[in-house]
């Protein structure tokens, strides 16, 4: 089975760009047992990816972007620091600030963690993957709702289809992987005054019964 979700940082393409470059892999963590255990809280999910998306901050900062207490977002990062997602980014304090930083641009989920023999990693693994599918919804969410603020060049820039294709697991598959290689292949081009961060969600998934 193919490992997913990947939620790599993001990239834009800038204006002026004269396309992608080829696939640039992002520094993407494969979740196992125990890292997933570590990971699977919906506190914890959203904390890294604030860092991996908005950069270096404190607990502090990430509890009033979050709207949690300072004590619950430094709990929960020095949680995310034991299993290795997050690390000391001393080049950005002062004084005893502490500040964090995430260790991998991605995390990437293997879908025989659903299976796992141990009740408490198949629990983790639904957690994470609905944590993740709300945190999508949400960005969705907010982006209809803000979409009347931003200029007419990125509500064209903006998508929301769905398709229905008949393919075989082997062609799900070979197609989710060319479509994040295409996403990769936007990653390091250069960033100018117009680019902003984009977010891209992919779901894949059959319809009907298991039959």
């Amino acid at each position: 089975m193919p490992e997913k979700p990947v939620e790599p940082t993001g990239s834009v393409e800038p204006t002026g760009a004269v396309g992608p470059v080829g696939p640039v892999e992002p520094n993407v963590r494969t979740l196992d047992a125990r890292s997933l255990r570590g990971l699977a809280h919906p506190l914890r999910i959203r904390l890294l990816g604030a860092l991996r998306h908005d950069g270096p901050a404190t607990a502090s900062q990430l509890a009033d972007r979050l709207g949690e207490s300072s004590g619950a977002t430094s709990y929960h990062l020095r949680q995310l620091a034991a299993h290795g997602f997050v690390e000391d980014a001393p080049e950005h304090g002062k004084g005893r600030e502490r500040w964090w930083r995430a260790v991998y641009d991605g995390t990437a989920f293997d879908e025989t963690l659903t299976l796992d023999e141990d009740p408490a990693v198949r629990g983790a693994a639904d957690l994470f993957l609905h944590e993740i599918a709300t945190i999508h919804t949400q960005e969705l969410s907010t982006w209809l709702g803000n979409a009347h603020d931003w200029p007419t060049e990125w509500r064209r820039g903006a998508d929301m289809s769905d398709f229905t294709l008949h393919l075989t697991p082997a062609q799900s598959h070979e197609l989710i992987h060319k479509m994040h290689d295409l996403i990769n292949s936007y990653r390091d081009l250069p960033a100018s005054e117009e680019t902003k961060a984009v977010r891209f969600h992919t779901h894949a998934f059959p319809r009907g019964t298991s039959d």
